[in-house]
């Protein structure tokens, strides 16, 4: 008997980790989940770091912050240390599967500033930071689907660099992100790259979809609430849609021809929100060839637990997906202004959290042993 895991990895979804942690990586765990539960890379984001520095249960970072604070770093420079040690030490760690896959799983992702979303130049230039600090070819450097984001992403493609573009939460801005990625490998061609050494995933967004817009048709009322819990999938559906479509153009298959990767679609926010829907949702209805679902824990455990794969449950569902598109507009929500509003929001939010783990570390610095501040 197979385990769901293992299905869902038979039916070609790549499953990511969408946590980390020093004590993960020290207890062996993150180890125990690539055996046990066909784990084969890990993303963070500014707060999973927070919540793995700030957590007062776990001593792992006491003594790498301790030493930062005899060492006079300040809060970006202790940040940038431990953050990039964490991604290369788990970047080891999925090293073989890396190897075992030619480079396309064994992924560890790190996000550049938050703070510099909207600002292309800074972006780039940490990107390049951070792909040089980390040092390993495994490693992903995140960018944002911003406006500001999307020149950053082909600049960064273009070097060499293998990039997850985060936070999209369009179709339109999707087509815009595979436009900067297809462009970054021209580039990178013309500079002289390996294009099969270039990969790249663009991380879609699902269970804030369904936050933003069941809260609007819960206020429309009536028979509006009869499409609840249906955006998510549908706009995640017509994304790989979107995807068939545009690297099958002859434009894409030249690159593919030359070596070039194809960008694969990532489910990334499959965290069920609401407590009335099944807890793997957002995996077992999102299965098809060549995606990766980046999973917290707990959607994780339940999908080993009791997750039921059946096989592709996208490419089928197009029709059904336009029909609860061409509902929502008829019942009165704006998607393309949910979307905005989520990627504003997204935005702020891993400011907000930014923020927090600058102030944690600074605390922490402050608390280490043989320093005052």
């Amino acid at each position: 008997m197979s385990t769901p895991t293992e299905d869902l990895s038979a039916a070609g979804v790549s499953i990511w980790l969408d946590d980390l942690s020093r004590s993960r990586i020290d207890s062996g765990n993150l180890a125990e989940l690539i055996e046990t539960r066909n784990v084969v890379g890990v993303t963070t984001n500014p707060s999973i770091f927070q919540a793995a520095i700030g957590n007062k249960n776990d001593d792992s970072y006491d003594a790498p912050l301790a030493a930062l604070a005899a060492a006079g770093a300040d809060v970006d420079a202790a940040i940038f240390e431990i953050t990039t040690t964490d991604v290369r030490d788990a970047s080891d760690i999925f090293r073989p599967v890396y190897d075992a896959t030619s480079g396309v799983d064994g992924r560890v992702s790190i996000e550049v500033s938050p703070d510099l979303a909207h600002d292309t130049d800074a972006t780039i230039a940490e990107a390049q930071k951070l792909w040089a600090k980390v040092d390993r070819p495994n490693a992903l450097i995140k960018i944002p689907a911003t406006k500001a984001g999307l020149p950053a992403i082909t600049a960064t493609l273009a070097a060499g660099i293998s990039v997850n573009v985060t936070l999209i939460f369009s179709l339109e801005r999707y087509a815009e992100v595979i436009d900067a990625y297809l462009a970054g490998l021209e580039q990178a061609k013309a500079n002289g790259h390996d294009l099969a050494g270039i990969h790249s995933v663009a991380s879609f967004f699902v269970s804030r979809v369904d936050t933003e817009v069941d809260k609007r048709l819960t206020a429309l009322g009536g028979d509006a609430v009869a499409l609840k819990s249906k955006a998510g999938l549908a706009n995640a559906r017509l994304a790989y849609e979107l995807f068939e479509q545009r690297f099958a153009e002859p434009g894409a298959q030249e690159l593919v021809a030359a070596g070039g990767n194809v960008q694969r679609p990532l489910w990334a926010s499959t965290g069920v929100k609401d407590p009335a829907l099944p807890d793997t949702l957002y995996v077992t209805e999102l299965v098809a060839p060549g995606t990766v679902n980046t999973m917290p824990e707990k959607t994780l455990e339940a999908t080993f637990d009791h997750g039921v794969v059946t096989g592709d449950t996208i490419t089928g569902a197009y029709a059904d997906a336009h029909e609860v598109f061409d509902q929502l507009a008829a019942a009165g929500i704006d998607i393309a202004d949910v979307t905005q509003l989520l990627e504003d929001e997204g935005v702020e939010k891993f400011i907000a959290s930014w923020l927090d783990l600058k102030n944690t570390v600074r605390t922490a610095l402050a608390d280490a042993p043989e320093i005052a501040r």
